[in-house]
């Protein structure tokens, strides 16, 4: 049965994406001087949504921002906000938002996910 839960999809799309943000570079030494980032985020679809605030840890995060699709029948699906997100830090913007798409697929007869993600970003920096 524990196999079984560890070679899930889900587990494997996990799996991959702990992957990704472990080799990544870390948000620190990418950004010089950012002292706090906060995310709030916004997940909608049809049947209505999700939202939530993420405190990053700047010494410790990595230089990726990647966020599951919140439709657990959603296969391939998550939200790439790195080059939004890195773009505006790197410009020592305060505050930013942007969104993204799903791009899986959801149930058996495979059509596109619905999903649309909207944030919104706080940074500080150091002087």
């Amino acid at each position: 049965m524990m196999n079984a839960r560890r070679n899930s999809p889900s587990a494997l799309r996990f799996a991959e994406r702990r992957r990704r943000e472990d080799e990544a570079p870390r948000l620190g030494e990418q950004v010089p001087g950012l002292l706090s980032l906060r995310l709030d985020i916004e997940e909608r679809a049809d049947a209505g949504g999700n939202s939530h605030t993420r405190h990053v840890v700047v010494d410790r995060a990595p230089a990726i921002f990647l966020i599951p699709c919140g439709d657990p029948r959603c296969t391939d699906g998550e939200h790439d906000l790195t080059s939004v997100v890195m773009r505006a830090l790197r410009t020592r913007e305060t505050s930013f938002h942007g969104e993204d798409e799903c791009r899986g697929m959801v149930g058996t007869n495979a059509s596109a996910c619905t999903r649309l993600l909207r944030f919104e970003g706080t940074a500080a920096y150091a002087r």
